[in-house]
């Protein structure tokens, strides 16, 4: 994978940039205690220190010849949900928007050196080096980063259900269940975007030139390590398995806004009252989306503290058991479980199988593909509004909302029922996320995050109440012949 300039930075003994450093952000020889610029220790460096060495201590390349479209996947950004984890005085905060600028920069770089003949065989042939000197191809990567989307996509839909069966009980505070799966995920996105310890293996290894590392001895940038290993982190396709595949298939923004639309219509379970005020109806409306956007948007930061408060205890996975195995037998296991939905679904032990669980699991990783080719696609397009997840979004909606009015009619039968209940829970489950919607919130601009935010929820639920509501206020929905 060809980096942008932005991220080929690494740091010599004087913690000056060295500009050839690759996305790897690998570093040269730390300082040791003879270094012209070491600072005196205080207890606010000693820590910044002990988390540079443990986390930076010398970094190996980058494991992966990752497409360079991996950039512009919503959960890969490198600017993380807290900027300033020591809470230092002084920190200069970036945005997702500075981010997504220095790419396009980047491409626009990459487009003109293509036109000059020249200039283009000298990148290709860079390029053909570059390739060659990974120990994972471009496509052994892509093969494993698609197993991994299919294998958490169906893991992340079961979780999803799980946890929605479980918050459905008499005297609930919250009727609407989607917000727990909402919650939950961004918490786990939170931890995974924050965390520097889980991949660090992957990342780098001890040096060899005998660097001391000890407590007091060394004097590194951690904000530039700390930089480096998210930008290495994002060339894992275990990392974009567990934050695209995983979490963004656990929430499901298509639910919450048919949450939103149901509070509007009065068809929330349990709240099924003859009639509702005006004023009544406006505060159930309002209620969910500041109810799910601001625990979504809590879970976030909640998930990243929980990673920096528990870094020094936090176990790296082992990096021989990742890419020797784990990568390679994730192949077997995505694509195996994917063939056992579709068989389970031809042949269930029992008919309800279909509609609560097989189809929605033949469905999921399809929407979850999706919404991953389509970010790749569309992200990049505009640094200060991501397309990419907004698109997927409002479209995994709309098709809700069609599933929505076609099992509330009388035709299709049984099994067209749960055909439809698996599109609502399956495809447009994994293929709308909220995880990766509130982590992009939580770093843009404030103006931008905004007009992103309110865009989204007032999109989604214009599309609603165009689908949905001719047939709700109009003929009204007929019951669900399906027992799902």
């Amino acid at each position: 994978m060809t980096s942008q300039p932005a991220d080929r930075v690494a740091y010599n003994n004087d913690l000056t940039p060295v500009e050839d450093a690759g996305i790897e952000g690998r570093f040269q020889q730390l300082p040791g205690p003879s270094s012209p610029r070491q600072t005196p220790h205080t207890k606010s460096s000693y820590s910044q220190e002990a988390r540079a060495a443990r986390c930076a201590s010398a970094a190996s390349r980058a494991e992966y010849d990752v497409p360079d479209t991996y950039e512009n996947l919503g959960e890969t950004a490198n600017i993380p949900p807290v900027q300033n984890p020591d809470e230092e005085s002084v920190h200069r905060y970036e945005t997702l928007e500075q981010e997504r600028a220095r790419e396009q920069s980047y491409a626009r770089d990459r487009r003109r050196q293509d036109e000059d003949p020249a200039t283009r065989a000298a990148v290709q042939a860079e390029e053909k080096a570059e390739a060659a000197s990974y120990p994972v191809s471009k496509k052994e990567t892509q093969i494993y980063t698609l197993s991994y989307l299919i294998f958490f996509s169906i893991f992340g839909t079961l979780a999803r259900l799980g946890l929605q069966a479980i918050t459905i009980y008499s005297g609930t505070p919250i009727i609407f269940t989607s917000v727990w799966p909402n919650f939950a995920g961004s918490v786990v996105m939170g931890f995974l975007a924050e965390d520097r310890m889980l991949f660090r293996q992957e990342w780098g290894s001890p040096s060899s030139n005998g660097a001391d590392t000890e407590r007091g001895s060394v004097s590194v940038d951690s904000e530039g390590a700390r930089k480096a290993h998210l930008a290495i982190k994002k060339t894992i396709p275990l990392y974009i398995g567990l934050a695209t595949g995983f979490c963004g298939s656990f929430t499901s923004f298509s639910a919450f806004m048919r949450d939103v639309f149901l509070a509007l219509s009065n068809d929330l379970p349990a709240t099924n009252a003859p009639s509702r005020s005006g004023g009544h109806t406006f505060l159930a409306f309002i209620a969910i989306p500041l109810i799910t956007i601001s625990m979504s948007l809590a879970g976030l930061f909640f998930g990243a503290h929980m990673a920096n408060f528990l870094e020094p205890y936090t176990p790296s996975l082992p990096f021989l058991f990742t890419s020797k195995i784990l990568d390679r037998l994730i192949v077997l296991l995505g694509w195996g479980c994917w063939l056992g939905a579709i068989i389970m679904s031809i042949f269930p032990p029992h008919d309800s199988w279909r509609g609560t669980a097989t189809f929605v699991l033949v469905f999921a990783p399809l929407g979850c593909l999706l919404r991953f080719y389509i970010s790749l696609r569309l992200n990049s397009r505009a640094p200060s509004f991501p397309l990419g997840t907004f698109a997927v979004n409002i479209f995994g909606t709309a098709v809700l909302g069609m599933s929505w009015d076609l099992a509330h009619l009388p035709v299709g039968g049984v099994i067209g029922c749960q055909v439809l209940q698996g599109i609502q829970d399956g495809f447009c489950g994994c293929l709308t996320t909220v995880s990766t919607w509130v982590a992009e919130l939580a770093v843009l601009g404030r103006r931008h995050a905004y007009i992103y935010g309110a865009g989204s929820v007032g999109t989604g639920l214009v599309m609603l109440v165009a689908i949905m509501g001719g047939l709700r206020w109009g003929d009204g929905w007929n019951p669900l012949v399906c027992t799902h």
